[in-house]
């Protein structure tokens, strides 16, 4: 498999955190960025990539993609397979549950190549901008109140996409 490159924002450390154990998942074949450091040339080098971020307010992203998203439209995604991960919580925000996973994915340039939707089955939530017909347009985590299942969510969703990365 080619190399995936992963790029994170994080503000308290949860999101690189969920960016490592990716990264870890993956073995050999990924690299770990922090999107705060990150250039289009950096992003346009990877065939598979992964974008993560953490909500913060309701439907915001992490303060490092909200000033990096439109730099993005400096990349050629043709021929890309881009997956998505985001961190909520579900308890506390149930009426905007990983909201910047679903901001994140409005404002892609190029939502051809994304993989990595995963089932809504599993979380407590009223409604999420992540959300589309019926699934998470990619990977929530929620380390406050579900910390036991990240581990294997993270696992399967790898595993997922080592397939849809091909």
């Amino acid at each position: 498999m080619k190399t995936v490159g992963i790029f994170y924002g994080s503000t308290s450390g949860t999101t690189k955190a969920a960016a490592e154990k990716i990264a870890k998942a993956f073995g050999k074949d990924a690299e770990v960025h922090n999107i705060k450091e990150a250039t289009p040339s950096m992003i346009a080098k990877y065939t598979n990539l992964v974008f993560g971020t953490s909500a913060w307010g309701i439907g915001d992203m992490q303060d490092d993609w909200e000033d990096f998203i439109d730099d993005l439209s400096e990349v050629d995604f043709i021929g890309k397979k881009i997956a998505l991960f985001g961190l909520g919580d579900q308890e506390e925000y149930p009426e905007s549950f990983v909201d910047g996973l679903g901001t994140m994915y409005c404002r892609l340039p190029e939502k051809g190549g994304v993989v990595g939707f995963w089932p809504t089955e599993g979380y407590k939530f009223y409604f999420s901008l992540a959300e589309k017909d019926g699934k998470f347009v990619g990977l929530p985590l929620d380390d406050h109140q579900q910390p036991e299942k990240t581990d294997a969510r993270v696992k399967a969703w790898v595993d997922q996409l080592r397939t849809e990365f091909l």
